[in-house]
């Protein structure tokens, strides 16, 4: 079964399983209903605490268009907004269990009325509302906060139907029956056949699980380990179904019908995780294309100039869960040359790179367009390097040299990373030269934070121009 026939088996599957009740994928996908429910939470939270200091600023000014109330309201609410989203009191777990997010609000309200009281005590600025106003908008506020939250479960559970999230269960040669609203796929049917040599079985794969939260695996004891590898390298929820426990590298352990699960994989990153790396990502990226404009203008002509061919090169990449992407780059190499499977990696004296594109690839400047793929959400400024299907190290593919490698595709691939700044780059000519690469990347998604990403960006203007860069 060629790929075209593996994804139509998929959609017939998937509209099959629709039809029957198993799963409504015609619907929003649950991680967009998550999402919009977590805005409606932030407005009902937002209305709360507004409402508790407008009541408050009446009990003494008495006019109801008093809005001295309301301004307090908007000083407290950045802290209280950031401070609730830090703590995760907008999350999956706040949706199922209200008293979950209320504690987490609540200390966040707190923390706010703190600070702007300490603010003005130091600033020596006086609040438009008077001591007595500002405790009886606190505790209203704080009433306000706690209704809505509790009434808010009961919203949240008749949108989602009390099914938080989208599972997949792939059934690989076993009999399985799922009766609790997932979509049940036949891996047999749709040539999922696990093997960690196979990179087009694993963009299959990557595609088969988007939009699902959640995925199960249904499998023969003696396949349970390979499956658990690929898991590894998706950016989900992935589990292996078992009667009992075993070796599988399991982070969890759950159930599902009723049978024991091994949880073997786990997004790397948290939704607000992944908010903040997004955020940090269009407000760098849009500034620099339009200030990059004209430079990425000036290298495109004398491209079209020097030689024959298109200006940019576009060729398939391993990006998040293993599916593939094209990634854009300034061409450097005469058009007749160019290696689309990158099968050959660019070397010192490589006869193929022009006069341009010598200068370019020293400098750095042929990566520029990727910034057009971060912008498209393929590739985000700071990750794991994303390379070609045909790569290799000491004449061996990079999959094959340490299975591991498919594990760091649980994120999105970066302009730029931890290996870059440590100086791991130019040609894979030995296994060394991989494992180091892949350490690096392993070490920076396990230990992800925010102002690491910011840390790695300011290393790379000081290797942008670098010896191993040709």
């Amino acid at each position: 079964m060629n790929a075209f026939e593996a994804q139509h088996a998929f959609e017939q599957q998937l509209r099959g399983s629709s039809a029957s009740g198993a799963g409504r994928r015609s619907m929003l996908p649950k991680s967009t209903v998550r999402l919009i429910l977590y805005l409606e939470l932030v407005l009902l939270d937002s209305v709360a605490i507004l409402a508790g200091f407008y009541l408050a600023s009446l009990s003494r000014d008495g006019h109801w268009l008093t809005l001295a109330g309301v301004n307090v309201g908007f000083f407290l609410l950045p802290v209280t907004l950031v401070t609730a989203i830090a703590s995760s009191s907008y999350s999956l777990a706040a949706l199922r269990n209200p008293f979950s997010g209320l504690r987490g609000i609540i200390s966040a309200f707190c923390f706010s009325v703190f600070v702007v009281l300490l603010g003005s005590f130091l600033l020596t600025t006086e609040l438009p509302l008077s001591r007595f106003q500002l405790g009886i908008g606190a505790l209203l506020s704080l009433v306000f906060l706690t209704i809505g939250r509790l009434l808010f479960r009961g919203h949240a559970k008749q949108v989602t139907g009390g099914k938080w999230v989208d599972e997949l269960v792939i059934v690989d040669g076993v009999d399985f029956d799922s009766t609790d609203g997932s979509i049940a796929l036949d891996a047999r049917v749709v040539n999922l056949s696990p093997d960690p040599r196979d990179p087009v079985m694993l963009q299959r794969l990557g595609s088969s699980v988007i939009g699902f939260d959640r995925v199960v695996v249904a499998c023969a004891s003696e396949r349970r380990a390979v499956w658990a590898l690929l898991l590894k390298g998706m950016n989900i929820k992935g589990e292996i179904l078992v009667p009992q426990f075993n070796e599988l590298g399991a982070i969890g352990v759950g159930t599902y019908q009723g049978k024991d699960t091994l949880l073997v994989s786990q997004g790397p990153l948290s939704m607000p995780n992944r908010a903040k790396k997004r955020a940090l990502d269009l407000a760098l990226t849009v500034p620099a294309l339009v200030a990059l404009a004209p430079l990425m203008l000036f290298v495109a002509l004398a491209i079209k100039l020097e030689s024959r061919g298109p200006v940019l090169f576009a060729q398939d990449r391993v990006g998040r869960g293993n599916r593939l992407f094209k990634i854009l780059k300034f061409r450097s190499m005469r058009q007749a040359a160019t290696d689309a499977d990158g099968t050959r990696s660019a070397s010192r004296d490589d006869d193929r790179i022009t006069w341009v594109g010598r200068i370019i690839r020293k400098t750095s400047i042929d990566e520029l367009p990727q910034l057009i793929n971060v912008l498209r959400g393929d590739m985000s400024l700071v990750g794991p390097r994303p390379h070609a299907l045909g790569s290799r190290a000491a004449d061996q593919h990079f999959w094959e040299i340490d299975e591991r490698y498919w594990h760091r595709h649980s994120l999105k691939p970066g302009m730029t990373g931890l290996a870059q700044i440590r100086g791991f780059r130019g040609a894979t000519d030995r296994r060394v030269d991989l494992t180091n690469r892949l350490q690096a990347d392993m070490e920076y998604i396990d230990g992800w934070d925010i102002w690491r990403d910011v840390s790695i960006l300011v290393q790379t203007l000081k290797v942008v121009v670098h010896s191993n860069a040709f």
